[in-house]
């Protein structure tokens, strides 16, 4: 092999080992399924990269070609199935044993016809078979990408750049003295690409779980938007953010209160465990959908407090609240169980009864009274179609804001 394609691998090599590295640091702090999920990934990858190589310590062409076919087809299914579970796509039972008998029964079949052919033969069919998987998998990929799962696009890029290296290692098998070292380059930066990418979206997807594990554990005393443990935190900002408006009085505080009102219902149903991921659902979906210039904070045991500003436009107001109602009255499966291992085993399906709201207040108006009044508009709005409450400029009171 050329020296520029063994620096190459060797790059490729140092990846594995900095995702190994990851995956003692996640078992570490107790994330057994992250280290686990990290570590096999790195470890089958690096099996087929090995095995296609031609480092492994077998002298007999066919005996090299007939392991080679195997471990093709193996290391496609487990990594098919991984990237499976990591979308979500295998919770349920039915639809994981449907892939997993699909998935393994094919195999069966491809390694069966490969043992009726001559070994070259039987290789190139098991790195069309691990081609194939990887096609099908970034089919799957793009359609969860398109319904909306954000971490699909990472995947996407990820199982591309893995076609990309299986292409190329399958060319290396196959014509092993006769390759250029350009193919073995693209291969193993591709290679290293698809570990990147697989690393990043395992990482997105498992922290969910790494800080629902947290909230779940503290409960009401840790405050799920601004990652505190009080909620002093709230008071304070109320008052700062009417101190610095309070010399431009042409200038109003927009003030939006979230009210929840099914918390206590939900608490006695299934527990503390889906109240407290309930609420942590709730604060999460606040942070992906509101503007970085929108301070927010935890508002008792049932609601969240959003202060904007500078809120000179009525209309930037009425859009958030509608923004934020819509956002988290999406319906949720809710966890039951406290322990890590089912924090994803949902089990009670829920919706927000939401009640948002909208307070454009004077800064020369008490802190306190704005706050009171946006929370009881908040309470008003459950009774409204829409669940949103303002108050009308043109007759000054509290009513439902108009759909359009």
């Amino acid at each position: 092999m050329d020296v520029v394609a063994v620096g190459f691998w060797g790059g490729y090599f140092g990846s594995v080992g900095l995702m190994l590295a990851g995956s003692l640091a996640a078992f570490a702090r107790s994330q057994q399924r992250v280290a686990l999920t990290a570590a096999l990934s790195g470890l089958v990858s690096t099996l087929f990269v090995v095995a296609y190589l031609g480092w492994l310590p077998i002298s007999d062409p066919a005996v090299e070609a007939r392991l080679l076919a195997h471990v093709a087809v193996a290391t496609s299914v487990i990594l098919g199935l991984m990237l499976l579970a990591m979308l979500g796509l295998l919770r349920n039972p039915a639809t994981a044993r449907i892939a997993r008998v699909s998935m393994v029964s094919g195999a069966a079949l491809v390694l069966g016809a490969g043992w009726m052919m001559d070994p070259h033969a039987a290789l190139a069919m098991g790195s069309i078979a691990a081609f194939t998987v990887g096609v099908a998998m970034l089919v799957t990929c793009v359609r969860s990408a398109r319904r909306g799962d954000r971490l699909a696009w990472v995947a996407v890029s990820g199982v591309s750049f893995m076609l990309i290296a299986v292409s190329g290692l399958s060319w290396i098998a196959l014509n092993r003295d006769t390759v250029p070292w350009p193919v073995h380059a693209v291969s193993a930066v591709a290679g290293m690409a698809y570990l990147s990418m697989m690393a990043t979206a395992l990482w997105n997807r498992y922290s969910y779980l790494i800080e629902l594990r947290e909230v779940v554990t503290h409960g009401a005393s840790y405050d799920p938007i601004t990652r505190m443990r009080t909620h002093a935190e709230t008071g304070q900002m109320v008052g700062l953010a009417f101190f610095r408006q309070h010399d431009d009085a042409s200038r109003a505080v927009g003030v939006i209160v979230v009210s929840i009102g099914n918390l206590y219902t939900l608490e006695n149903l299934h527990g503390r465990t889906a109240l407290n991921h309930a609420l942590f659902v709730c604060a999460s979906r606040l942070r992906r959908c509101v503007p970085g210039d929108v301070e927010m904070g935890r508002m008792g045991d049932d609601g969240f407090l959003l202060l904007v500003r500078g809120a000179a436009q009525a209309p930037r107001l009425i859009e958030l609240g509608r923004l934020v109602a819509n956002r988290l009255a999406r319906p949720v499966v809710l966890s039951t169980s406290a322990s890590p291992a089912g924090l994803e085993a949902g089990e009670a399906h829920w919706e927000a009864q939401v009640g948002v709201g909208v307070l454009a207040a004077s800064p020369q108006v008490r802190p306190s009274a704005a706050v009171a009044l946006a929370r009881a508009m908040s309470r008003t709005a459950w009774s409204y179609a829409s669940r949103i409450a303002w108050r009308d400029p043109e007759t000054g009171r509290v009513a439902e804001l108009p759909t359009d």
